[in-house]
């Protein structure tokens, strides 16, 4: 399991103090780790998120004392909850403090100028954010997913990479997202974002707002 492999060697044994005692552990996670899966799917329904969670309980459980566990399956699925929990908690709050007002599939022509005005100022505010603090890979592949749903499929087509690469792509986007790092920004860049933004969410027209964001990646 790559997963293991990866950790294996970065993890010692607890208190146990045994190579049957930590062989044990493996073998403990390794026989939860499909019913952890399913857990973290169950809570987040992103294949990406929910592998992040499988591997921080992993490491949860390398660094516990293993010999206080009365049932390691229930560790491990508690664990994994737990976690899984948090990452969708943490996700609504960005969401509804920075992401919700400017990520409409389409801009309602019933809203009265004002609303307009207003979500454009937080359309404007978001896109500024994303120029700010997410490369541009990052943030194109993020925008066009959380803005309009693109399946990852669809995004790997456009920016030629692969499904994997793509979800750990918009994984790192919200990471950024969540620090305080601040990168200069074109104004004329920010601008032209913006536009192409609401033109692609109004029209449904996406073509020339996936023209834009490739070129950045390429530059």
């Amino acid at each position: 399991m790559n997963l293991l492999e990866s950790y294996r060697g970065h993890a010692e044994p607890s208190d146990e103090g045994s190579i049957s005692g930590w062989d044990g552990a493996v073998s403990a996670f390794v026989s939860a780790a499909p019913r952890l899966f399913t857990i973290g799917l169950r809570v987040l329904q992103d294949v990406g998120e929910t592998e992040d969670v499988v591997q921080e309980t992993w490491l949860r459980w390398a660094g516990a004392d293993r010999s206080v566990v009365i049932s390691p399956p229930a560790f491990l699925a508690l664990t994994t909850t737990r976690l899984a929990l948090n990452v969708a908690q943490s996700a609504r709050r960005r969401h509804e403090t920075s992401a919700g007002p400017w990520l409409p599939e389409t801009i309602d022509g019933s809203v009265s100028p004002e609303t307009a005005a207003e979500r454009r100022d937080a359309v404007d505010t978001a896109i500024r954010l994303l120029l700010e603090r997410v490369p541009p890979a990052e943030r194109a592949v993020y925008l066009l997913r959380i803005a309009f749903d693109y399946p990852y499929r669809r995004l790997s087509e456009i920016f030629h990479l692969g499904e994997d690469h793509a979800r750990q792509l918009a994984r790192r986007a919200r990471h950024h997202l969540a620090t305080e790092r601040r990168h200069p920004v074109s104004t004329a860049a920010h601008r032209r974002l913006v536009q192409t933004f609401l033109a692609a969410a109004q029209t449904g027209d996406l073509a020339e707002l996936e023209e834009l964001l490739a070129a950045d990646v390429v530059r």
